[in-house]
């Protein structure tokens, strides 16, 4: 009798198991969301620059994008609509392919690939392998090989956007004997980042200088100049500030959307970083809220970041194109030098030439795929600073964050009005190119 017992243990226990391996896996728009925060912890323990970060976002984004349109004929392939972009491999049969976890494995793969603390995004995904596993091994092996397969078609395309030809050209080359020139700035005196960016393959718009700008105002430190006024404006904003106190409306703003990745701070002899999320990560952030408030499906969410992260890569190839061509001096350089050798800005300088603003032209570029995404006058609380001990700010649309992101630039000390405005309507009309030229959606 105990010998007729254990065997049907043994068969209960097997047939138990074999049920639990054939489960459906259901993949929510919560793991991609989590996906994505996971990459951006990284990217701030790395220390990207935002550049570089921006291209981080785009690829891993664009591969899930790729295998979604696979299965859901409500969204269109982006091969032949970005540069040398060409079909993703179709899968061998599609009745064993969970299509949400080979986009998720994909977008893993490729993070892993772009990032330095691989065992970060390593043993996050293998904890989800496991859970995935678990519930229908079959299933979860065919969709792992496909999106791994995937994965290795989009990095093949992604080696070949000539960053790594970047890595070894030459520093920028500072030139002290032009007043107007950028110089490095305080504390760390660091070089110019990323000054060869320009040369990135773009990926939606012609070329880097395809919405180039009209030229900064000429420098001129006589009274009544254009670029004079304009010096004085960031230097009496920031009196005016002084006046205020610490809790003035403008250095919250300044300081909620300052999104520098290493500030520099120096305690005696000791100097060190303070980590932060990038300009495009706090947009990539507020995708996630949007996505999120719409109720929007796996489908549409993985949709929303990979036009959102193409506007801003192709944002900042177009602004620092315009950078390192002015190559214009830092407003706290200037008034250091002229003006007020104590005045110090509200922000840390970034360390790029001045113009056009970055936050102005990759804000002004996010806002407008948001907007073609989820509406005009889609009111949001942005929690993205939240974790930096900011508090929430709201905003009734996309372009109204984008203004105040733009105008956070002149509060913070470290841009002249002239950057900011034309910088925005430099995003702005990137942006627009992108939402008309890319056919993303059917219907």
């Amino acid at each position: 009798m105990k010998e007729r017992l254990s065997l049907l243990a043994v068969v209960l226990l097997v047939f138990t198991s074999c049920q639990k391996k054939h489960e459906a896996i259901i993949i929510t728009p919560e793991e991609y969301h989590k996906s994505v925060d996971k990459v951006i912890e990284v990217m701030i323990h790395d220390i990207f620059s935002p550049p570089v970060a921006s291209r981080i976002f785009a690829y891993p984004n664009i591969a899930a994008y790729e295998i979604i349109a696979q299965k859901d004929d409500r969204y269109k392939s982006l091969a032949g609509q970005i540069h040398d972009l060409t079909p993703i491999p179709e899968p061998k049969t599609r009745d064993s392919i969970n299509f949400e976890v080979a986009a998720l494995v994909a977008h893993m793969q490729l993070d892993k690939n772009l990032i330095f603390s691989e065992d970060r995004i390593v043993s996050y995904r293998d904890s989800l392998y496991a859970v995935w596993a678990d519930k229908n091994e079959p299933v979860f092996n065919a969709s792992k090989a496909y999106g791994l397969e995937v994965a290795e078609h989009i990095a093949a395309w992604m080696n070949k956007d000539n960053y790594k030809q970047t890595r070894t050209m030459p520093k920028f080359s500072v030139n002290s004997e032009d007043p107007s020139r950028w110089q490095p700035t305080p504390p760390a005196y660091m070089n110019g980042l990323e000054p060869h960016w320009s040369k990135i393959r773009p990926f939606a718009i012609d070329s880097a200088d395809q919405f180039k700008p009209a030229p900064p105002p000429d420098f001129s430190m006589e009274e009544g100049s254009k670029f004079y006024e304009e010096v004085m404006e960031v230097y009496e904003v920031r009196k005016s500030m002084i006046g205020k106190g610490d809790k003035s409306d403008e250095i919250a703003i300044a300081q909620f959307w300052d999104c520098n990745p290493y500030v520099s701070v120096t305690r005696g002899h000791l100097m060190f970083a303070t980590k932060k999320i990038t300009p495009g990560a706090h947009w990539i952030g507020i995708t996630k809220i949007a996505a999120r408030k719409s109720d929007a499906d796996f489908a549409k969410t993985v949709y929303a970041y990979t036009k959102t992260s193409i506007a801003i890569a192709d944002g900042f190839i177009s602004c620092w194109d315009e950078k390192y061509r002015s190559n214009l001096i830092r407003p706290e350089t200037v008034i250091n030098e002229y003006i007020d050798d104590s005045w110090e800005p509200v922000l840390q300088t970034p360390p790029f030439p001045e113009y056009t603003s970055g936050h102005s032209v990759v804000s002004g570029a996010a806002a407008i795929a948001l907007t073609d995404i989820f509406g005009d006058n889609f009111a949001f609380d942005d929690d993205t600073e939240v974790a930096y001990g900011l508090p929430v700010r709201s905003f009734s649309s996309f372009n109204q964050a984008s203004d105040e992101a733009a105008l956070s630039r002149m509060y913070g000390g470290i841009h002249y009005r002239a950057a900011i405005e034309v910088g925005i309507k430099q995003g702005r009309s990137l942006g627009k190119y992108i939402v008309d030229k890319l056919d993303m959606t059917k219907g």
